[in-house]
């Protein structure tokens, strides 16, 4: 049977995740995948790659209980006794994250976490969003250009979570080293061994400063996350040392690091569509909407991740035990089988949820803060300029499949 006659003048689909134009704008070869093969296997990946908005979803809801996201224990028991050895911290405390475990670990550490981090908490953060917000535009005030992603859209979302688990202001550029340099393992397409030695010293560091934070609020309570942390109990039931260090470090990391690709992504976003740059700044009121719609149209999460437990089957594909699968997100927040047209960037757009935080049990524990956030970023950074324009035409991408960002956005500002 002959292909279509769209298809049929199409080059065989071969994904290269890391080349610059992919990273730069995924999109067309999303489109591609979505349309000829949705369930498509990478010999590059050597994992299952879904691209289909209703795909993810179920994917994401595992209504079978088919599907693992503890990723990590059945790769570090791959690795070379050696090797290991080498990554001890990470192996001892990312294995630890609630986002890489299944109920019913995953549902105590949740239920424990959610006593304290909880919707009505993260949105009493506003003021100090707000303050926050104006500080760090007060103090890029008198330039005509800057990074928006090291001046901006950086600190904002780290020096949030800090407020919130009680860290020192004064401790920005260390943490946010630390993060980065944890990312390294986290987040790239691919880990080479000096990324290993940096992430690993990165996260010994990390659990000693917050080891030494707790011993502190234990003795002496502050108004503070990290001080209800400590003394958190459910019952008899509370956080192991180590388990408190790693919801410290997750909540740290995943507190700033996808909304600091969420205010970047979503300001290059803007400054494609001036129409809809305008249309923000001059109607604020608009920006719970327009926060949606950024996050849809190029969100900061480009995939999670799961294990096949059990025989799954999709678009006539036997997907085995112990098989990995990335589940797209950016690609199903454009599939037309569930936007009209897609690649328009629309503020005012409604329609489905998009599924840029997942979806059911793994669905973000912070995304009230993450919405809380851009919803003051935007409409503050767009009161100051008329515009803002990219002083380059191509932009850093990270080279991740799991974090859609930035690494630098210089921008020009047209002042009001």
């Amino acid at each position: 049977m002959n292909a279509p006659h769209h298809l049929a003048d199409r080059p065989p689909l071969d994904w290269h995740p890391e080349d610059p134009v992919n990273l730069a704008n995924p999109f067309p070869i999303f489109a591609r995948l979505r349309d000829e093969d949705p369930c498509h296997w990478s010999p590059r990946l050597k994992s299952w790659v879904i691209t289909r908005y209703e795909d993810v979803k179920s994917v994401c809801l595992d209504k079978g209980g088919q599907l693992s996201s503890d990723r990590l224990k059945p790769f570090f028991a791959t690795m070379p006794g050696p090797e290991a050895e080498r990554i001890g911290s990470i192996m001892r405390y990312l294995t630890e994250w609630m986002v890489f475990k299944d109920p019913p670990e995953h549902t105590r550490l949740r239920h424990l976490a959610s006593r304290v981090f909880h919707v009505k908490s993260m949105h009493g953060m506003r003021p100090q969003i707000e303050t926050l917000t104006e500080w760090l535009l007060d103090r890029i005030a008198d330039r005509d250009e800057f990074d928006a992603v090291a001046d901006f859209a950086g600190p904002l979302p780290c020096l949030v979570i800090m407020t919130m688990l009680g860290v020192d202001k004064g401790d920005l550029e260390k943490v946010k080293r630390m993060s980065d340099e944890m990312a390294l393992f986290i987040g790239s397409s691919r880990v080479s061994a000096d990324k290993y030695d940096t992430a690993e010293a990165a996260t010994k560091e990390m659990a000693a400063y917050f080891r030494d934070l707790a011993e502190d609020r234990r003795q002496q309570p502050r108004k503070d996350l990290l001080s209800e942390l400590v003394h958190l109990r459910d019952g008899d039931d509370r956080l192991s040392e180590d388990e408190l260090v790693a919801m410290c470090i997750l909540l740290l990391f995943a507190g700033h690091e996808t909304t600091t690709n969420h205010i970047a992504n979503g300001l290059l976003s803007l400054m494609r569509f001036p129409d809809q740059y305008r249309l923000l700044r001059d109607n604020p009121g608009l920006a719970n909407a327009a926060v949606e719609e950024l996050l849809r149209y190029d969100g900061p999460s480009g995939a999670q991740v799961r294990l096949v437990k059990q025989p799954y089957t999709l678009h006539g594909k036997q997907l085995l035990p112990g098989q990995r699968m990335f589940i797209m997100l950016n690609a199903a927040n454009r599939d037309p089988r569930a936007y009209p047209d897609p690649d328009r960037l629309d503020i005012e757009r409604d329609g489905v949820p998009h599924l840029t935080f997942g979806f059911g049990l793994h669905i973000c524990l912070g995304f009230p803060l993450a919405r809380t956030e851009g919803q003051v970023a935007f409409p503050a950074l767009l009161r100051r300029y008329r515009m803002l324009e990219p002083t380059t035409a191509e932009q850093p991408w990270l080279n991740s499949l799991v974090f859609r960002g930035m690494t630098s956005l210089p921008v020009r500002a047209v002042r009001n």
